[in-house]
């Protein structure tokens, strides 16, 4: 590109136009862990238990004060629906010995109104329920 007198043109590059993505909505990011609000997952729950459960002698030392025709029960929290707690425990899954030998039924009247919760509160409740429950008599095991 010899011009007049032996001098080069200079080349002028021009920079092509940024392109632009056209989105309805840029994705908001997720708000700080602090900031969220706390999931509430926990549950505590109660199962009856049959009266053969008195026979074993670690059950009846926990419950010196134990009311006769009071029912006996497991107190636990779970992270899980108490529905399904109680049939893993009945098959043998992470189960509570007590639960597994001497487990009948779940008494959601007595836990119901407590759940969902936080597992903090859920761990608090369980012992809470627990005392509550063996100072109006029951036979309580809470592991």
């Amino acid at each position: 590109m010899a011009g007049e007198g032996g001098k080069r043109k200079k080349a002028t590059i021009v920079a092509a136009p940024a392109r632009t993505r056209k989105t309805s909505a840029a994705p908001k990011p997720a708000p700080p862990r602090a900031a969220r609000a706390p999931r509430h997952r926990h549950h505590v729950y109660v199962v009856e238990l049959s009266d053969r459960v008195w026979n074993e002698p670690r059950f009846r030392k926990a419950n010196p004060d134990w009311r006769l025709g009071m029912p006996f029960v497991y107190v636990g929290m779970t992270g899980l629906d108490p529905d399904l707690r109680f049939d893993k425990h009945k098959a043998g899954i992470q189960a509570n010995r007590f639960v597994f030998d001497y487990g009948l039924r779940l008494l959601p009247q007595l836990y119901e109104v407590y759940n969902p919760m936080p597992y903090e509160a859920a761990k608090d409740m369980e012992v809470e329920l627990a005392i509550g429950l063996r100072e109006a008599g029951y036979g309580v095991w809470q592991a």
